[in-house]
């Protein structure tokens, strides 16, 4: 198998951001709506009692809902706190997506700005973003790793969710080895389930 290049990934991102940015407002709320109730309807979600969610920048799915979703059910929210120096990501316990809990960092990042950490072996259900996915699970994130490195740590025993609008999903992409595929994917269409294996603390 060729390697996959930097200009592969480069022009396959690329695609995927205009295809995300060209979206409308509209479709983005009504696919974000269905994709949650498809998402809040799995046995994964129910069973989960902590739910780390990323903060939506302005083309991704919104993860609002689904927040809003745990909190009713009396579960726990967390957020990714990432340390760029360290270049690691700390779950943050939320309770609110209102401005004056929030900050945005590095490349429009919104993340929380108390630090109430959450040991990651109690993170019960991560949901992932990304710019695509595969029909088997692999995703191609903004190419900085923070998921990735985030769902090989030791003691991370959760499920790794991906959320994405169906246009998304991707008949193929370049992965590498440290590439770590999703257990389940949820898009505005459907569930899909996968094995997944990991090499941890790589």
């Amino acid at each position: 198998m060729t390697e996959p290049t930097h200009h592969d990934k480069a022009v396959l991102r690329k695609r995927l951001r205009e295809m995300l940015a060209a979206q409308s407002p509209a479709d983005r709320h009504a696919k974000s709506l269905a994709a949650t109730s498809l998402l809040t309807a799995t046995p994964e979600f129910a069973a989960a009692r902590i739910v780390m969610l990323y903060l939506a920048t302005a083309h991704e799915l919104d993860t609002s809902t689904l927040a809003l979703r745990c909190w009713q059910q009396g579960k726990m929210v967390v957020a990714p706190k990432v340390s760029w120096d360290q270049r690691r990501m700390m779950p943050v316990e939320i309770s609110s997506l209102s401005d004056e809990h929030l900050t945005v960092t590095g490349p429009g990042i919104r993340e929380p700005i108390a630090e109430n950490p959450v040991p990651v072996s109690m993170v019960d259900l991560v949901v992932v973003p990304a710019l695509g996915f595969t029909q088997n699970g692999h995703r191609i994130g903004r190419g900085m790793g923070f998921y990735d490195r985030f769902l090989c740590q030791r003691g991370f025993l959760g499920v790794s969710c991906g959320l994405a609008f169906e246009e998304q999903i991707v008949p193929e992409m370049p992965a590498q080895d440290h590439d770590v595929p999703m257990s389940m994917l949820v898009t505005d269409r459907q569930v899909r389930r996968f094995k997944t294996f990991c090499v941890q603390d790589r």
